[in-house]
Order: structure tokens, then C-alpha cells, then sequence
């Protein structure tokens, strides 16, 4: 008889991080007689693991992870080994529990990252300027130039690139749409972007190619997609709220394009944007993109990337896109990431 794992949340993090080795070590021990393409079988699917992906050479491309209050590190990213999908991922950065991770991102060590703040302020930083550290290392704070309120976090970041344009979401589904050159080298550091006290808190951001359309999502898995040319200079409303309901994404689409959608039990899925038409017109009431009640992530992703998981608790896993099916309709996603007493905070693509 199988025992039952007991809740852990108010263990502290080195009894954690010390019955989390354990039990990987179980499961590389039991894995170790069992040929290298499992079939597993549960009630809601039956998946073939993927092989073991060959390590990745080494790269200038580095995994960067932040927590709101700016607490963050780099890492290469191929340090970080490729994993099936379901797993537990390792333990990244060394976060106190009250300040978790909150952002993940990847740039090259030769870029700037933009940062944005909860109060829709923009800032830019060398991604070199980050400390680089192991794959479970300590932070350090990189917002002592920034001079932020006490109220205020970071919420998004992205590298910089000299094309395409950014899209900006509040909660309350407020839109802003800018052109790259905004933020360039001659941007004053601070910059305000919308008035958070009237449109609601900045909530994510996302690169676009300045011609596409942009598919935004809330909390409760709804999304409504429309072509970014629609939204006023100023910025205006982009999607109409249910009650309760908060936006928690925003990402670039096209008819040909897939969206990955993860929600915070670690479930996601691939959207076919031929199968979610766009909205003539923005500030709509949003559809179901997803059957979920905790969506944290939409992102455009196409093959062949690999998909970075975070958690509250700081572990991270590295997938290939590749083993989560596409779908035109609506579902509940496959296991992403194997989570006890844990939500999934943050995604990301290579």
C-alpha cells in the first residue's frame, strides 16, 4: 500500500529541498530499469515520454530569474538539463519564502532587458549587469538604481529588441501598444506608461511584431484576441471583465500561430489560433481559452523551443514543447510539471 505524502507547506525550506532530493533520487532509481520510452497511463490520457534530449552545448543564451522585489540572478542556459514533461524540475533560485519567484525570462548575455513595474513604469538593464550564479544560487537586487515605492514590483520583463512593438495589460484589461523605439537607449529610466491608479496595476507584457493581433487572458482562462492595430495610441480597453475576474497575460497571435497556456497546478496546453478567431474590434467580453480557474501564463510558442516552468517554491523544469499536443479546442491541458503543495508562478520559452 502506497503511503500518502503529507502536506509540507509549513515545513521549512531545507526540510523541503532535503525530502525533494530524496525523492528524485527515488524516482532516477526506479527510472533507471525501465527502457528509455515509458508509457504512462492515468484516467484522463495515456502519453509516451519523449527520450532524454542530447545535453545542450554551451551557450551565451542565459535563464533569468527575478522575484518582485528584485531579488535576481543568471544562469546559462545549458545548465539547465532537459527533462520530460510531468516532472519535478529542479530547485533555481534561492529566494526567502515570502519574496518567491515571480518572473522568467530568457535573453543573451549581450542584450538589455526591459523591466516593468507594477505602476506601469519602464526600465531598462543589462542582462551582463545581473550576477550570474549557479542554477541554485542566491540572488542579489538589482533595484537600488530604481528607486521604486513601497507599494510598487516588478511584474514583466523581456529583452529589448530594435523592432515590432510591446503590448502592456492592467488588471482591469486596460491595452497600451508601443513601438519599439520608446524604449530604447534614450529612455529615461522610470518612465510612466499608463496611470495605474485609474487603469489598475500593470499585470504582464508581451513583444509583438507590430502587425499581428494580440490574444489577451484572464484568471478565470478567458481571452479574447483582436488585431493589435486596433488599440488607440493612449491605449484603451481590451478586454470586458466577469466579476472576479483579472487579467494575467497577453501574448502576440496570428491565424497560423499556437499560444501555450499554463495555468498555476501545472497544466498547459497549446492553442491552434485557427481554431480561436479574432474579434473585430477590442474591449469585448473574452471566450474560454482554457478550461481553468488559475491561468498565470499565454505565450506565442512555435517548434522546435523548449518550455521553462517555475514555482513559488523556486523549482524550475526544462521541456520540449514538443510533448504538449495542440489543440483547436477548448481543454484542461496535460501535466506540465509535477507540484505538491506548489502552484507554477511563471513560463517561458527559448
Amino acid at each position: 500500500m502506497e503511503s500518502q505524502r503529507p502536506d509540507l507547506s509549513q515545513v521549512s525550506l531545507e526540510i523541503r529541498e532535503y525530502i525533494e532530493k530524496l525523492e528524485n533520487e527515488i524516482t532516477r532509481l526506479r527510472g533507471a530499469s525501465l527502457p528509455s520510452r515509458v508509457r504512462s497511463t492515468s484516467r484522463e490520457e495515456t502519453t509516451i515520454e519523449a527520450e532524454s534530449a542530447p545535453p545542450e552545448p554551451p551557450t551565451t543564451i542565459q535563464v533569468i530569474t527575478l522575484t518582485a522585489s528584485g531579488l535576481a540572478k543568471r544562469t546559462p542556459r545549458h545548465l539547465y538539463l532537459r527533462q520530460r514533461r510531468g516532472g519535478m524540475g529542479i530547485f533555481d533560485l534561492d529566494a526567502p519564502e515570502d519574496d518567491p519567484p515571480a518572473i522568467l525570462i530568457l535573453a543573451d548575455l549581450s542584450q538589455y532587458l526591459l523591466l516593468f513595474t507594477s505602476l506601469a513604469r519602464a526600465f531598462r538593464l543589462p542582462v551582463s549587469q545581473i550576477d550570474e550564479m549557479p542554477v541554485r544560487g542566491r540572488g542579489t537586487s538589482i533595484v537600488t538604481r530604481m528607486n521604486l515605492q513601497p507599494d510598487e514590483r516588478l511584474v514583466a520583463a523581456m529583452p529589448d529588441e530594435a523592432r515590432g512593438a510591446v503590448a502592456l495589460v492592467s488588471a482591469h484589461g486596460m491595452v497600451r501598444h508601443l513601438r519599439h523605439h520608446i524604449f530604447g537607449e534614450y529612455m529615461k529610466p522610470g518612465t510612466v506608461l499608463f496611470d495605474a491608479g485609474k487603469y489598475g496595476m500593470l499585470t504582464a507584457g508581451c513583444r509583438t511584431p507590430g502587425d499581428g493581433d494580440l490574444l489577451i487572458a484572464t484568471r478565470q482562462g478567458k481571452a479574447i484576441r483582436f488585431p493589435e492595430k486596433l488599440v488607440p495610441p493612449q491605449g484603451g480597453a481590451g478586454i470586458r471583465l466577469e466579476k472576479g475576474d483579472v487579467v494575467t497575460a497577453v501574448a502576440a497571435a496570428n491565424d497560423d500561430s499556437r499560444v501555450l497556456l499554463v495555468d498555476a497546478i501545472g497544466r498547459g496546453t497549446l492553442r491552434l489560433m485557427s481554431g480561436f478567431a479574432a474579434n473585430k474590434s477590442a474591449g469585448g467580453g473574452g471566450k474560454t481559452a482554457m478550461n481553468t480557474d488559475c491561468l498565470v501564463a499565454a505565450l506565442s510558442a512555435e517548434d522546435p523551443e523548449d518550455v521553462f516552468m517555475i514555482s513559488r517554491w523556486s523549482k524550475v523544469i526544462r521541456f520540449s514543447l514538443m510533448e504538449i499536443p495542440a489543440k483547436e479546442g477548448v481543454v484542461q491541458g496535460v501535466n506540465c510539471m509535477a507540484l505538491r503543495a506548489d502552484e507554477v508562478v511563471a513560463v517561458t520559452v527559448s
